[in-house]
């Protein structure tokens, strides 16, 4: 039981190690804007199996319903906000063992674009995630933690490539990891006017210290521009190894305002 907690506040943290853009995992080098800023409001839901051993199989459902406000002080500079509300629900052999919900650990976090020249962009994105979540019933890691991001960005007409490359120094009562790195990449394209197509990967090191099986995913996404202060998202995560969560359904709502 004790390591399915830890594994539940494993997941909801990293839900909230870097707010990018919904439903993308990879964030972007773009800001808002002096005096512009955007609500996001994300939903995800998620299903993991685990085999233990022959006699013993795992199984863990949830999700977590999260906003995102980003205030553009600068041209180039943004703080963002995010406030996760998570719920879970594990069982062993189908029979439940656990299910909790609740407020999540909160983030902050300044976005910084430093370079921007003929369609290339970096940026560095520090933040802190706060001890808001209940460490005991698997909602946070009961320390704060700390980031440091570097995000690459390259343009063209119609498609654009982001990379991360990040440290997280995961601060937690479970025994994990503290020095976490994560690296991942993401592609979008403009299939018509106002709808993008995105692809994303990545990776991170396990949080879990008797593994160096490390997460990856892939993650298929879709926006559809509504208007110019409206953004309609959704996108499909799966894991490709099996430390990393099966299967995970995203979407959300993005409001912009000028």
């Amino acid at each position: 039981m004790k390591r399915l907690i830890l594994s539940m506040a494993g997941f909801f943290l990293m839900t909230t190690v870097a707010f990018a853009g919904h439903p993308l995992v990879t964030d972007d080098t773009g800001t808002q804007g002096t005096g512009r800023g955007q609500v996001e409001f994300g939903l995800s839901f998620f299903k993991d199996k685990d085999e233990a051993d022959e006699m013993t199989t795992f199984k863990a459902e949830g999700g977590d319903m999260a906003v995102g406000v980003t205030i553009g002080l600068l041209d180039s500079l943004d703080i963002v906000m995010g406030v996760p509300y998570a719920w879970y629900s594990l069982e062993e052999n189908d029979s439940r063992i656990g299910r909790e919900s609740g407020i999540s650990d909160i983030s902050f976090d300044v976005k910084w674009r430093f370079f921007e020249k003929n369609g290339w962009s970096l940026a560095l994105k520090p933040g802190l995630s706060l001890p808001t979540g209940d460490e005991d019933r698997g909602l946070g890691a009961g320390r704060t933690s700390y980031r440091l991001f570097l995000i690459g960005t390259k343009e063209f007409e119609s498609v654009a490539f982001h990379v991360n490359g990040g440290y997280i120094r995961n601060e937690n009562n479970f025994e994990e990891r503290q020095d976490i790195w994560h690296v991942s990449v993401v592609a979008e394209v403009e299939v018509i006017k106002d709808l993008k197509l995105m692809a994303n990967a990545g990776m991170e090191r396990n949080p879990d210290p008797s593994s160096d099986n490390h997460p990856a995913f892939a993650l298929g996404g879709i926006s559809y521009d509504v208007s110019e202060k409206v953004t309609l998202d959704a996108g499909l995560k799966y894991g490709l190894t099996s430390t990393e969560t099966d299967w995970t359904v995203l979407t959300g709502l993005t409001i912009r305002v000028k």
